[in-house]
């Protein structure tokens, strides 16, 4: 056999064409994470002012001209207001005027994103240091010092991800890459849901009383993981199903390529491009990544969209599979099974 009828052999022209995905798949993950995460700097950070309103207004006009728009200053009523409104996640830190004195208050939450709250110091040095004012910082809310830059809640999340699209993968390919039947489809997503309550379980377990990584309750992260899970595998059962195999680069493009780097993880939203900050909370990294941080640093807060977006995932994820496997597709359109039996002869 000749070397051109060897290759032909070897490689099939779906094998070529899915390696020709990968590549593409390689680029593209190049492309989103150094596009959306080598150049990070502020931009509209919602943002409070604690002032009489003569110094407020006159304030918030040198905040909102600010080079690059950093800052999306608002006025609020007081201090206790600021915090509770930080806490709340509607903004991410507060200036607290002190019209008695020349020394005035800076109010951040680290645990929502250690590399906003130094952003934020580091502009308002600089302002306070122009008007020949001094700034002190208070930590509404602290990340934990096992929180290394505010970090394990993203790392939590991807692991998740991680896990919801590598079983439903598993599950698809060990006998094809589309649900024959709707048996089949509703066993995989049972398996599914029983491995997502597991994972969510030992997610939880390991950031929290085994390695203290982020406070906050267990069962609120239990529950928040087994979510993320499932919405992540659904929607990688679905793809498979209406794609076949190519469903799970399309998964891993929703999830890794696009979902990661806009997931508000190593620089929070407002720290990322426009197109980054627009897609992260509408996949579930994003989604996720929030739900995380409020459970473990602003007591749950400002949780209902991310919790929405995820079920929605994991809804749709589940009626796309089950409408598609009972559509009652031939065994034959199996093709990793074919291909298997191909490379074997």
């Amino acid at each position: 056999m000749s070397l051109v009828d060897e290759l032909k052999s070897a490689v099939t022209p779906r094998a070529a064409l899915l390696v020709v995905g990968v590549f593409a798949l390689q680029l593209l993950f190049i492309t989103s994470y150094v596009g959306a995460l080598h150049h990070p700097k502020p931009s509209d950070v919602p943002f409070g002012v604690v002032a009489p309103a003569q110094v407020s207004a006159t304030l918030m006009g040198e905040l909102e001209r600010l080079p690059g728009d950093p800052l999306d200053p608002r006025a609020v009523a007081g201090a206790d207001e600021a915090r509770d409104q930080i806490l709340n996640r509607e903004i991410d830190g507060a200036l607290v005027v002190n019209p008695a004195g020349r020394t005035d208050t800076l109010l951040v939450a680290s645990g929502g994103g250690t590399v906003l709250s130094s952003a934020l110091e580091k502009i308002f040095t600089q302002v306070e240091e122009a008007q020949r004012r001094e700034v002190r910082t208070v930590d509404v809310a602290p990340a934990s010092p096992q929180d290394f830059d505010g970090l394990s809640a993203f790392y939590l999340v991807v692991g998740w991800c991680v896990g919801g699209y590598i079983c439903a993968a598993i599950l698809a390919i060990s006998a094809g890459s589309r649900p024959a039947n709707r048996e089949r489809a509703i066993i995989r997503l049972g398996v599914l849901a029983v491995y997502s309550v597991l994972g969510g379980l030992g997610g939880a377990v390991i950031v929290g009383p085994i390695l203290g990584a982020l406070p906050g309750s267990v069962a609120a992260l239990w529950g928040l993981g087994t979510l993320v899970v499932f919405a992540v595998g659904a929607a990688t059962l679905a793809l498979q199903s209406v794609f076949g195999i190519v469903g799970i680069g399309l998964a891993i493009l929703l999830v890794v390529v696009l979902g990661n780097p806009s997931a508000g993880g190593a620089f929070p939203a407002p720290m990322l491009p426009p197109f980054w900050k627009a897609i992260g909370s509408a996949l579930p990294p994003g989604a996720g990544t929030w739900a995380a941080r409020s459970i473990a640093y602003f007591k749950g807060n400002d949780m209902t969209a991310s919790m929405l977006v995820l079920s929605a995932w994991a809804v749709v994820g589940s009626v796309v599979t089950l409408v598609l496997a009972s559509l009652k597709r031939e065994p034959a359109g199996e093709p990793i099974a074919t291909e298997l039996d191909e490379v074997k002869g």
